[in-house]
């Protein structure tokens, strides 16, 4: 089918139904990772838009193997290519983001690893009609919209979606894993405990701003059904968040409380009819903790702080769904966290609440977070990590796991310093 040729419902149905899950064995990983760009001399201060510009702008010319953009704050975003396994992985992001900071500290620039930013007030600096149809969506709901799209970073590890056979590699189990062990990776890896300078009651603020949006495109989908189902009746009957101009330079139309099903059953010629181009741009702005995209997209995990904090939850997430024994003890540990998350969806409910607001301080997912660490670290040999990627594994543990604390209770410590001073 031609994208551009007007869509039916059954073909938008068959479309997701085709392309969320790819299954097989996994064998691939990838990592998103976002950053702020801050001046070293001055991190509490905006950047000029025009610096901030010019020093994205100079980045193109790398040979990098990862893609970069520019998210509608001016975060800095790396996507890495698939790789074959965790080592290829993080040599690749890490060599790319060594390029990377070599230009920008040509420019007075440095990146910074923050779920949310401490110290300034969102402000959308790219001119695009996508941000600006997005900003329009969610203003409507209030200022949510515009810190999540400005304020906040994060590390998103991608990994297979699985197989279609049961087991610990099924498809159906890591769908369900992912949300449950996403409360326990928001709670270890919580990073974003200030906004404006200021504490926020939150120790992952950037989970508390998600979890403040539109519920229609963040909030998960069904986990007690089948996932192919789930998410094509989820991602059919959420809203759409616009509608791109035909030409060029047209308008783009923001509407009210049409769904993309709304859409394919409109007879009325209120708007055009949509296609598979609009299908899947439409997937494109759907937003919950946990993304089928053929694999899997986690997408809870706050930006890590130091050159290269970001290694550890790609390795634990990775070790705790792709080595069998590990994916099987995490299983175990998370199941008993369902019925603290009651009925309401991630990240609203009530677990991921105290995931993101006390993060390891909570006795149950402090308890959880230990199991499933020294799983994740007994498997990471036998997935070939390497000396260097242990040891940040073995570090993070003893810093913050065992302790019971994540890298945002090092801001608050600080910030508490700071307070006593004056």
């Amino acid at each position: 089918m031609k994208t551009s040729e007007p869509l039916t419902e059954t073909a938008a149905e068959d479309h997701i139904s085709g392309i969320c899950f790819k299954t097989g064995p996994p064998r691939r990983i990838g990592v998103e990772l976002e950053w702020f760009l801050d001046d070293p001399h001055a991190p509490t201060r905006p950047l000029a838009p025009m610096r901030l510009t010019a020093a994205v702008a100079s980045l193109r010319d790398l040979r990098l193997r990862a893609r970069i953009t520019s998210e509608p704050g001016g975060q800095l975003e790396l996507s890495s290519l698939p790789a074959p396994s965790l080592t290829a992985c993080v040599d690749a992001a890490a060599a790319d983001l060594h390029s990377v900071r070599h230009r920008l500290r040509r420019e007075g620039l440095a990146l910074a690893g923050h779920g949310h930013d401490p110290w300034r007030r969102p402000r959308r600096l790219l001119d695009e009609p996508r941000y600006a149809a997005m900003e329009a969506y969610f203003d409507r709901s209030g200022p949510a919209g515009r810190a999540m799209m400005c304020s906040t970073a994060s590390v998103q590890v991608c990994l297979d979606a699985g197989t279609e056979e049961p087991g610990p590699f099924g498809h159906g189990r890591r769908w369900l894993l992912a949300h449950l062990l996403g409360a326990v990776l928001v709670a270890a890896f919580a990073n974003s405990p200030l906004s404006t300078g200021l504490p926020t009651g939150w120790r992952s603020t950037r989970q508390a701003v998600w979890a403040a949006l539109d519920p229609g495109r963040t909030l998960a989908p069904p986990t007690d059904a089948d996932p192919r189902a789930a998410w094509t009746a989820y991602a059919l009957d959420a809203p759409v968040l616009c509608i791109r101009g035909s030409e060029p330079h047209a308008p783009w139309i923001v509407p009210h409380g049409l769904t993309f099903r709304g859409w394919l059953r409109d007879r009325d010629g209120a708007y055009r009819r949509p296609t598979l181009a609009d299908l899947d741009y439409h997937l494109s702005t759907l937003f919950p903790p946990v993304r089928p995209r053929g694999y899997l997209e986690l997408r809870m995990i706050d930006a890590q702080p130091g050159r290269d904090g970001w290694i550890v939850p790609l390795a634990v997430t990775m070790a705790l769904f792709d080595d069998a024994a590990a994916s099987e003890v995490a299983y175990r540990a998370v199941k008993p966290l369902a019925d603290a998350a009651g009925a309401e969806p991630a990240p609203r409910n009530a677990l991921w609440r105290r995931a993101a607001r006390d993060g390891l301080t909570d006795p149950e997912l402090h308890a959880t977070a230990l199991t499933c660490f020294a799983a994740a670290r007994e498997a990471l040999p036998r997935l070939g990590a390497d000396e260097a990627v242990r040891q940040a594994v073995d570090a993070f543990t003893e810093r913050y796991v065992r302790p019971g604390r994540c890298p945002a209770d090092d801001l608050l410590d600080a910030f508490a310093r700071e307070e006593s001073r004056t």
